[in-house]
């Protein structure tokens, strides 16, 4: 059984900046890495000033990632002045959640299309424009639709290989994804 992984580790894996950035936009991953840094929750204007970014900017983040479960707050009203302090924390357990999501759907993907692989005669041309099965590439007469060139048979270990690297890297990755959620 992998060990568990460190929250740090979470946002460090290879698909969190885009997922974050997709989820809360620009500076959403530094963001997030510099509170996961940080281990105590901190409000918005701490963050402001550890990461160098626009407190609106801040805010703004911190509402997209709330808003998806990545990101929550204690909220304190100081008695003397009637404000409200928000000391905000982030969910990397969430973040897995949604990387387990993404890596689950991509393992599907890859799954199909080593079964495209293995099952039909794969045709490309010299400049690999696109791969195609031996029907589609009959349809073109054997010429690649975009540059003309004879489309070639493709089939062989090499795309096998680099599709099972991947779909054992993914699996790697959901079975470290699902240590952490479970914690």
């Amino acid at each position: 059984m992998p060990r568990s992984i460190k929250p740090i580790e979470i946002i460090e894996m290879e698909n969190t900046k885009s997922l974050l950035e997709n989820v809360a936009g620009e500076s959403a991953f530094d963001l997030t890495k510099s509170c996961v840094k940080s281990k105590d929750m901190l409000t918005d204007e701490e963050m402001a000033k550890k990461t160098k970014i626009k407190l609106t900017k801040i805010r703004t983040i911190l509402n997209r990632l709330h808003y998806r479960g990545i990101a929550e707050y204690d909220k304190t009203r100081d008695n003397k002045t009637g404000w409200y302090t928000y000391k905000w924390d982030i969910k990397t357990k969430r973040i897995a959640e949604l990387l387990l999501e993404q890596h689950s759907e991509k393992k599907e993907k890859l799954g199909q299309k080593q079964a495209i692989e293995d099952n039909y005669m794969m045709f490309t041309c010299k400049k690999a424009c696109e791969r195609m099965p031996f029907e589609v590439a009959a349809e073109y007469e054997f010429k690649c639709p975009e540059c003309g060139d004879t489309l070639d048979n493709q089939n062989g270990g090499q795309k096998t290989k680099e599709n099972e690297k991947q779909i054992k890297q993914i699996a790697d990755e959901i079975e470290k994804l699902k240590q952490h959620i479970k914690g």
